[in-house]
Formats: structure tokens, sequence, C-alpha cells
């Protein structure tokens, strides 16, 4: 077995990946701090091709040199918008027909493993700050919301952790 070389991988250019099919999944990231996580969120959502990363709060956006690290050239592919808060991307997301979910452990929350998300809507994914989460103005807009299974001893995983396993599978899930 031999491992790959990147022209033989077969990926889509820039331009061409602006025109795909993208999955229906908008990534909302709320007050997000490190700009290493950032760049790593636009890099997993380029891969699983998302339609657009909203950048809310504190959030730091591109062009960064730190963002970048990590993106290595995402922020080129992907489509991003900056809001000042992030009740004004999911008020934004809301009119535009997108189910608001925020990835959180919370009352209520729902399982990812029981989560089936429907082909036919649109989601809007919202990962909160690396201390404190998802804000609480964020959960009282969110129609739902999802948790990932857990089962060491730790109370959370990492931001781009989290975005990674949700990622993949709503991709998974809806392809």
């Amino acid at each position: 077995m031999k491992k790959l070389k990147l022209e033989e991988l077969g990926r889509v250019g820039v331009e061409e990946f602006k025109i795909q099919n993208k999955l229906p999944v908008v990534v909302v990231l709320d007050n997000v701090r490190s700009m290493h996580n950032i760049g790593s969120i636009f890099r997993t959502s380029d891969g699983f091709a998302v339609e657009q990363i909203c950048l809310c709060g504190i959030t730091a956006q591109p062009p960064h040199r730190e963002i970048e690290k990590t993106a290595l050239g995402a922020t080129q592919s992907v489509d991003w918008k900056y809001y000042e808060t992030v009740t004004s991307a999911v008020v934004q997301l809301k009119d535009s027909g997108y189910t608001i979910i925020a990835i959180e452990q919370a009352e209520n929350s729902q399982m990812l493993t029981g989560f089936k998300p429907d082909s036919s809507q649109k989601y809007a994914l919202i990962f909160g700050n690396e201390v404190q989460g998802v804000s609480d103005e964020a959960m009282e807009m969110a129609d739902s919301c999802i948790e990932i299974p857990q089962f060491g001893t730790k109370h959370s995983f990492n931001i781009v952790v989290s975005a990674g396993i949700i990622l993949w599978d709503f991709y998974s899930k809806m392809n």
C-alpha cells in the first residue's frame, strides 16, 4: 500500500468548489476565541463543503496569519460573513429558512446518535465559545439542541473536534 500524492487525490480547485453543490449547512461560530480553532473549522468546513461560516462577536475574521496557519487556504474557498452578534446571524438565518441547532450540553438536548437530519431542510449549527459554550441568547433562539455523547472523564470536546464530528455526521446522513 502506498500513500497518494496530492495530485492523485483529484480535489477541485477554489473556483470549482465555489460552484459545486454544498451540504445545506451553515456553521455559526459564537464568540470563538482561538484563531487556530477558527482556521481549523474553515478547513473542516471546506472538507465537508458547507455553504457558509458565520463569524460572530469576538470571533476573528480572515485575513489573519493565525487563522491561515490552520485553515491552509480554506478561507478562500468557504464563504463567510461577519456579524457583530450571534443573534443578528440567527435572525437572518431563520428568515432564510434555516433550522437553528445549538451544539451544546443542555436540558432536552438530543443525542447526536439519535438525530436524523431531513435532507430537504437547511441547517445552521451553532458552535460556542471554548469556555462558555453557546451563549444564552443563541440557546434561546435555537430550534433544537444536539449533544455529542461522551464516555470519558472530560466534560467536553474541543470545538474543532466537535465540528468535525457533527459535520461528518450530517454529511454521512444527508448523502
